[in-house]
């Protein structure tokens, strides 16, 4: 079988660095991982890493794991680990390895005893203030700790004795014993292991040191082969440690480290902290709130795995940082949905119409489609009565001009109806209209062949008798990033518009709908059932997002 050369036509330029790779040897299989720390949910960023590794190890017939990076037990719950799972499942991928952190922490430890044996790490008893203090500037060197030429022997001894849990948390640490006056800050001496009196998750109480992130994580990679470890700008500057690590520790493997520039989307808090915040302050309905970013959250709302897969593929990976606008995101939630999603009619605002020429016991079946865009998805029936509701800005009693929905003496079509004329109606205590007295025009029936007088509007609505009772859920984003204060905190900037619940109706025919159906309402947009609060007896859809867009692609 002829082995075809692999060749590069896209953006990606990690893809670019895999084909190089290959094509000259320097590795056989590509080995990527996903790392997440298990510290809250994950959104839409670390969605676009996912696919970049999943895809990455797909296309070149290599293997991609998932890692928990649990380093730090204070913040981290199987909660988390549990919606990870779910995530990169729901995105549509399957690891090939599943893997924690924790399962190397012997193998961490013993790499730390290498580097204190070759003189190349101490133990400090500094405070974390001190370190911090002495850590220099960008234009200042650092101060050396007055522990750092501890001979080898007694930091062997003093990290003996941090493992056995004889001090306090905070009260010494590990460090890199490398260069305090390097221009990398991240070169002098950092911390690599804290003493941690926490519960672990995946090892209970066996262990009361920790290694932290930028120590561990190289070796987690060169554990398990990986070959590209694929990461955000901001490790850009920890690169020389990580190759510090992987060299100094006498790691068998050598992975090499790759920067692209995160995701930043407008009108979204990308801030892991801050979407913990969030949560913690109740003001959201939890991590899968539908104005979180999170993937959870977005599934709820009625997003789909495939639209998420190519907005990611779409944006490319790019070395610098940029900020894409969310609206590209809803277009192709837009495009997955417009050919899928069935179209039928909702009220959100309710306003009686009867018809006052039609039958009291009356009641017909209308012939609907399901998709005018895709023939395949087929027909429905819906029922028409004496009594309708349409939305209350459907009306007006003295409409502007260029109006051409109901007003007192106007006609308009009703969807997959008839015409109705607006001939009276009533009013509350109060003066808002309550009710339209109607009348309608038998002789044209949608589908019938009518080529009579012309009507400018055409208005939806649902059959009052069969209707069925629902919920809708309108929201906005959560931040305005136009309207975002720089001297208010974080939550004062908070939009409380949101969210917006409104009582409406359906048409008869979608009683049976269960969570995660996604149908186009009429003039309204998308709307996912939602699978948290929709009961037996209630209806809750999410607006995914609305008809119209203005990007393009």
């Amino acid at each position: 079988m002829e082995t075809k050369t692999p060749t590069s036509t896209t953006s990606n330029f990690i893809k670019n660095i895999v084909i190089e790779d290959l094509n000259s040897g320097k590795v056989s299989q590509v080995v990527t991982r996903f790392p997440p720390e298990p510290n809250g949910y994950l959104h839409i960023g670390h969605a676009k890493s996912i696919i970049l590794n999943f895809e990455l190890a797909d296309e070149f017939k290599g293997r991609a794991n998932l890692r928990f990076d649990d380093t730090n037990p204070v913040k981290e719950d199987t909660e988390y680990v549990e919606s990870i799972k779910a995530d990169v499942e729901w995105l549509g991928f399957k690891w090939d390895g599943l893997f924690f952190a924790s399962n190397y922490f012997e193998e961490m430890y013993n790499r730390a005893v290498v580097l204190i044996r070759k003189g190349l790490a101490y133990v400090d008893d500094q405070t974390a203030e001190q370190i911090r203090e002495t850590r220099g500037t960008l234009t200042q060197p650092g101060t050396n700790s007055p522990h750092r030429d501890r001979s080898v022997e007694e930091n062997l001894s003093l990290f003996e004795r941090m493992r056995a849990g004889e001090f306090k948390d905070g009260e010494r640490v590990l460090r890199a014993k490398i260069d305090m006056s390097s221009p990398n800050i991240n070169f002098r001496d950092p911390v690599i292991y804290r003493v941690v009196h926490a519960h672990h998750h995946n090892t209970g109480d066996t262990w009361c040191i920790y290694p932290m992130y930028a120590y561990a994580h190289p070796i987690e990679d060169a554990i398990e082969g990986v070959t590209h470890s694929i990461c955000t700008l901001e490790f850009e500057d920890q690169r020389p440690f990580y190759d510090w690590v992987i060299r100094e520790c006498e790691m068998p493997n050598v992975p090499r480290q790759y920067e692209f520039a995160r995701l930043n989307l407008t009108n979204t808090v990308m801030s892991k902290r801050k979407l913990k915040q969030l949560v913690d302050e109740q003001a959201v309905d939890g991590w899968d709130d539908p104005r979180m970013p999170t993937i959870s959250g977005l599934r709820r709302r009625g997003f789909t795995a495939e639209a998420i897969r190519n907005f990611a593929r779409e944006i490319g990976v790019a070395r610098s940082n940029s900020t894409v606008d969310a609206k590209m995101l809803d277009h192709f939630i837009r495009e997955d949905l417009k050919l899928k999603a069935l179209r039928t009619m909702g009220i959100l605002n309710p306003l009686k119409v009867v018809i006052t020429n039609y039958p009291e016991d009356g009641v017909e079946m209308l012939d609907a489609e399901n998709n005018s865009e895709n023939p395949e998805m087929g027909h429905r029936q819906i029922p028409f009565s004496r009594e309708i509701y349409i939305e209350q800005d459907d009306f007006m009693e003295n409409p502007p001009n260029k109006y051409f929905r109901l007003f007192p003496g106007n006609e308009v079509r009703l969807k997959h109806a008839y015409f109705i004329k607006c001939n009276d109606f009533v009013k509350d205590d109060t003066g808002k209209v309550i009710e339209l007295h109607c009348t309608y025009d038998v002789e044209t029936k949608s589908g019938s062949g009518f080529t009579g007088r012309k009507v400018k509007g055409t208005i939806h609505w649902v059959d009052a008798k069969s209707a069925v009772p629902a919920e809708f859920r309108l929201y906005e984003p959560l931040i305005l990033d136009d309207q975002e204060d720089e001297n208010a905190s974080f939550m004062e900037n908070l939009n409380p518009n949101s969210l917006q619940i409104v009582q409406g109706f359906v048409e008869a025919g979608m009683k049976e709908a269960k969570p995660h159906d996604k149908f186009q309402f009429f003039r309204h947009g998308y709307f996912n059932v939602d699978p948290k609060y929709t009961t037996s007896e209630k209806l809750v859809f999410n607006l995914i997002v609305s008809l119209k867009s203005s990007f393009e692609v």
